[in-house]
């Protein structure tokens, strides 16, 4: 169980690469098996690397289990966040953001501003060899976020604050929880507040505001339809639009980083892919928007995004805890106790997947794979906005593999910290494709 106190928290968190389980989960299934106990975050904990027990743990929430993160981790969420709340309030959070995601994704304005952006994102680089990918993945997808729910245009001085925060609060969001005013941790709480600030004031605004023009994907304006008239404080209203903002950026930036990542070394996936696009391309004309019924065609493409969340493991893992004593296959969980169900250790299981480190987009067309996987978490706390991240990646990579090729710059791979990031920013060296679209 560790040390007092700390028990094995300190050897949970020590980074590693996130297409490997890291030395910590390593030596403990080898020694204990898939399902052990440990002392972490302060609780009685147990882990589960096992592909049973991780779905029975998501499929019976409320029932036997319940969403239960530490006390930092609530911090810095607010009370309000539809990962900490629970029973009644987390259905009619949960209902109120999947309405307003389902109000835009599939809008054809929403649909061109993706493509526009996209567009112009691949325009700016005309010129430029070497390029950041990491950070300029988080830009492009908090502009989506920006404008989608916060009519925000990019570069706005408003929008370009909220991602300074947002980079400072996800630092520290799952960091070693030390209340000084240097750590990552501290830091991110007072980037909390700023956020709410001005989120409040967004909110503030848009009530004011009458007889104004909008433009883009919320034209209609959902956003006043569903959040502003559905009877909710103003701090709730804040998580809300907190909650999308963080999805919607974290989930998508960081898909694209991997993207680009695992196709650099799959020369024969990535020409597949080119293969599909190209095809799609000249089925439209020129400059022609990609629609929905586009992005159904991708089916290739889908693999590889589907293979790259297997690989990438972008959630390491999600915290829970028992409401009640379980029996579940010889294993007795105590009421009270913590449980962790480690996505990433089922994604990387070799009892489960054929050579589980290798990057293999075809392994997705046998149809049980989709069954061994669980990214997005599942039960009542699937992720709403998956559908979209993968959508608006899909249309990312028509325009990135149509227009240019890349090669890593340095030697550089995805940490988990446990949040996925890029130790070295993803530094990747541009060139042009002769035959664009």
């Amino acid at each position: 169980m560790g040390l007092p106190l700390v028990g094995e928290t300190f050897g949970f968190f020590a980074p590693h690469k996130s297409f490997s389980i890291g030395n910590f989960l390593q030596e403990h299934r080898s020694r204990y098996g898939k399902v052990f106990k440990s002392y972490l975050f302060g609780s009685p904990t147990i882990v589960s690397c096992d592909l049973e027990l991780n779905t029975f743990v998501l499929q019976n929430e409320d029932r036997l289990f319940q969403s239960s993160y530490p006390k930092p981790v609530r911090d810095i969420l607010g009370k309000h966040s539809l990962m900490l709340v629970t029973g009644d309030l987390h259905k009619k959070f949960r209902s109120i953001e999947i309405s307003l995601i389902n109000e835009f994704k599939c809008k054809p304005d929403f649909l061109r501003y993706v493509d526009k952006l996209c567009v112009s994102l691949m325009k700016s680089w005309r010129g430029n060899q070497l390029v950041l990918f990491s950070k300029e993945a988080k830009q492009f997808s908090f502009n989506l976020m920006l404008m989608n729910l916060l009519d925000m245009e990019p570069g706005e001085p408003q929008g370009l604050q909220l991602l300074e925060d947002f980079l400072t609060f996800m630092k520290g969001f799952v960091s070693i929880p030390i209340n000084l005013p240097w750590t990552p941790y501290a830091k991110a709480v007072k980037a909390r507040t700023r956020i709410s600030s001005t989120l409040k004031q967004v909110l503030k605004d848009r009530e004011n505001r009458k007889d104004v023009e909008v433009v883009g994907p919320a034209k209609g304006d959902p956003f006043d339809e569903i959040l502003l008239k559905g009877h909710l404080s103003d701090a709730e209203k804040v998580s809300i639009l907190l909650d999308l903002l963080l999805a919607g950026y974290e989930t998508t930036s960081g898909l694209l980083s991997l993207l680009v990542y695992f196709l650099a070394q799959s020369p024969r996936a990535l020409q597949k892919l080119k293969d599909e696009h190209s095809a799609l391309r000249r089925m439209k004309k020129k400059g022609e928007p990609l629609n929905w019924e586009d992005y159904k065609k991708m089916e290739f493409t889908i693999m590889v995004i589907n293979e790259t969340v297997r690989c990438g493991n972008l959630v390491k893992f999600v915290h829970r805890e028992a409401i009640k004593d379980v029996e579940f296959k010889g294993y007795h969980i105590p009421a009270g106790w913590k449980i962790l169900p480690i996505l990433s250790a089922v994604h990387l299981d070799p009892s489960l997947h054929e050579n589980p480190s290798e990057f293999n987009p075809w392994r997705w067309t046998d149809p049980a794979t989709s069954k061994k996987v669980i990214p997005f978490g599942g039960g009542l706390r699937i992720c709403p906005g998956s559908e979209v991240a993968k959508l608006e990646a899909a249309f990312f990579l028509h325009h990135l593999v149509l227009n240019y090729r890349w090669t890593m710059k340095e030697d550089d791979y995805p940490m988990l910290y446990p949040y996925m990031e890029f130790q070295r920013g993803l530094l990747i060296d541009l060139e042009a494709e002769t035959s664009q679209f």
